[in-house]
């Protein structure tokens, strides 16, 4: 909230009331480091009583709110881990969300399954706004899952992030491919006049 201001009428009705601060999330994306699932984002805040300095990101549990994970003082951008996620000292993934190890072998379930395939996300500066964001998935070149295991088929294709909360601007993410299929074009109309001038060309 803004602080409390004491204006005589006159100089309030000149200016006009003051503009509530608003939330504006620049980036909100999960990502995979080291086959290490991550949240990465980015937010600043319009017309704020005073500059803020830092946030606090609640991880919203869909089954019991107050069991939610919160991450309290984080800088205004950044990246942090997804919640029951774990590192080793050198920062590879050791543990996942939503598998235990028993023994040697992973299996799935486990106290985070909450957080995937998707979880809503709350960033509080004063104000807030909660996004529901995707669990990041695995690729030939980053796990988000153990070694060797599969993700559910829910995670294939993971929604897309949406917002909610004042001013919630989400960057754009994902590379575009437009360009390559205006290639690909060219490339197949190029091999179908070059196969006609050769039948042309055998004919004569």
């Amino acid at each position: 909230m803004l602080a409390a201001a004491f204006v005589p009428a006159a100089a309030a009705s000149a200016y006009g009331p003051d503009e509530e601060p608003t939330l504006v999330i620049d980036v909100l994306q999960p990502i995979c480091d080291g086959d290490v699932p991550y949240l990465q984002y980015a937010v600043s805040v319009d017309n704020p009583a005073s500059p803020p300095e830092s946030a606090t990101i609640t991880w919203v549990n869909p089954n019991d709110p107050s069991q939610s994970f919160v991450q309290s003082g984080v800088p205004l951008s950044g990246t942090v881990l997804w919640p029951g996620a774990e590192v080793d000292a050198a920062g590879n993934g050791i543990d996942w969300p939503g598998w235990t190890l028993e023994g040697d072998q992973w299996v799935e379930g486990d106290e985070w399954d909450w957080v995937r395939p998707s979880v809503q996300v709350t960033i509080a500066v004063n104000p807030e706004a909660t996004v529901t964001v995707p669990y990041p998935p695995s690729s030939p070149a980053c796990l988000t899952n153990p070694p060797g295991q599969v993700p559910p088929p829910s995670e294939a294709h993971p929604p897309p992030a949406e917002a909610s909360g004042p001013s919630s601007n989400l960057a754009s993410t994902g590379a575009s491919v437009g360009w390559l299929v205006a290639v690909g074009a060219v490339l197949v109309a190029a091999g179908t006049a070059l196969i006609s001038a050769r039948k042309r060309a055998g004919r004569s």
